[in-house]
């Protein structure tokens, strides 16, 4: 399985401001449920709270769920070292539904809204945000238009910057599969309401005036080193995701292009995956001391 990597250094842009939500100390249990902006949201926790050590948030994809990362979150915390917190966004896994349609603006939303309330939700003193597809697109706006200083970096798997054809292809052949073939009965594991997840999802990225979303402008203002993972035949997304990147970033940016796998490399390729975020998360947050709780901002 081959790997490429770069890196790009540069100067550091201004960011533009957003309240952050003051952290409170409050004892999590490893599982629940926490209400956040009139929801109920599921969550799991791995390790130590978020309050007491530095901690991993990880932000799942368009159709993911706390469930759907699997035991990738306990190999994560095994790993680095660090707490790892995983929640479902309303309208997945068993946290509360949403109204439908979402607003073209769903994942500005999840970012500029509602991981603010989530983050102080947890007592979130320090840490990284690691998204996958959405997730990563909310971790990026979440980067780029917040001042945290809490967040020491962002780890993305196969993010979107901008909307593809190839994606929107791959995104009706998923509608498809889900009318007619098999993929609804196999996302009801994972979804409580299962229409309102994917309905949600698919409804907003084929409405036509979805077409010209992008967030691009965003990566500019991001202060933190990021680590992008990408399958080098994601059906989802191509390389333009990864030079958009390139292009926009003035921050820190390693990228590491998978062989042979698609949209999922925690899914499917696991061990290369977790060593690259474990690389990762030990030179920011150790190497660098960025984990150490007592370290002045």
């Amino acid at each position: 399985m081959r790997e490429s990597r770069r890196t790009r250094r540069g100067a550091i842009l201004p960011v533009k401001t957003l309240s952050v939500v003051v952290p409170v100390m409050i004892a999590l249990k490893p599982n629940g449920m926490l209400h956040v902006g009139g929801h109920d949201l599921e969550y799991r926790l791995v390790g130590p709270q978020p309050s007491e050590a530095a901690t991993i948030v990880m932000l799942h994809e368009g159709l993911g769920s706390v469930g759907l990362w699997g035991d990738f979150p306990e190999k994560l915390a095994a790993a680095t070292g660090a707490g790892v917190f995983a929640y479902s966004r309303a309208g997945y896994g068993a946290s509360s539904p949403v109204l439908l349609p979402r607003p073209l603006t769903y994942m500005h939303d999840e970012a500029l809204r509602v991981l603010p309330l989530v983050l102080g939700a947890i007592g979130f003193r320090r840490g990284l945000l690691l998204g996958h597809s959405d997730g990563a697109s909310i971790a990026t706006l979440y980067a780029g238009g917040a001042q945290d200083h809490r967040i020491r970096g962002l780890i993305l798997f196969a993010p979107h910057f901008v909307v593809e054809e190839i994606g929107l292809e791959a995104i009706a052949a998923t509608r498809r599969n889900y009318v007619e073939g098999d993929l609804k009965s196999r996302l009801a594991r994972w979804h409580r309401d299962v229409d309102n997840a994917f309905l949600g999802w698919n409804g907003a990225w084929l409405d036509p005036g979805f077409h010209n979303w992008d967030i691009s402008e965003a990566l500019g203002y991001i202060r933190v080193p990021i680590q992008i993972v990408q399958g080098e035949n994601d059906q989802y997304g191509t390389t333009r995701q990864i030079e958009i990147a390139e292009q926009e970033c003035y921050c820190p940016l390693d990228i590491t292009l998978i062989e042979g796998i698609g949209h999922s490399p925690q899914r499917e390729a696991p061990e290369t995956t977790l060593r690259v975020v474990e690389e990762f998360t030990h030179r920011i947050l150790h190497a660098h001391a960025e984990g150490r709780l007592g370290k002045a901002a």
